[in-house]
């Protein structure tokens, strides 16, 4: 194979780890963690949406479109379990429960238009605090 032809194949070869299973469910837990429009929990309607007092947001504005997390399914821990699956799938390592989340790595098995959503779902859920401008991990309830 000539150096042009590899050089083209390598181009348009997608990543097989991309379409094992526990990579595609993140990515589907990712897409279903939020719902279409602002959320209506009892504490939001009695202060008419503002969020100003909260230790974790609920409502969220993704390129125009504004969602809320469904609080029944994005637990820290139900977040950190879904990513430890898709994690441990896609790098054949474990991912540490403690210390700075590589976040690339994680952008590297989640869909593009995902990416978006990474970072508000692991502040909304407890998952990680950013600390000196890095993402930290925090402990999760078993």
């Amino acid at each position: 194979m000539s150096l042009q032809e590899n050089l083209t194949s390598d181009l348009f070869e997608v990543d097989k780890r991309l379409s094992l299973k526990p990579v595609v469910e993140f990515n589907s837990y990712l897409a279903n963690a939020f719902g279409e429009g602002a959320c209506s929990c009892s504490r939001c309607q009695q202060g008419a949406g503002d969020e100003s007092g909260y230790a974790y947001a609920h409502t969220f504005n993704f390129n125009g479109l504004t969602v809320n997390r469904r609080f029944a399914t994005t637990a820290g821990s139900d977040v950190l379990m879904a990513l430890k699956k898709a994690w441990l799938s896609y790098t054949k390592a474990e991912l540490g429960t403690a210390g700075v989340l590589d976040l690339a790595t994680i952008k590297s098995f989640v869909e593009t238009q995902l990416h978006v959503r990474l970072v508000p779902l692991f502040l909304a859920s407890g998952l990680v605090k950013e600390i000196d401008g890095e993402w930290v991990l925090q402990p999760q309830a078993a």
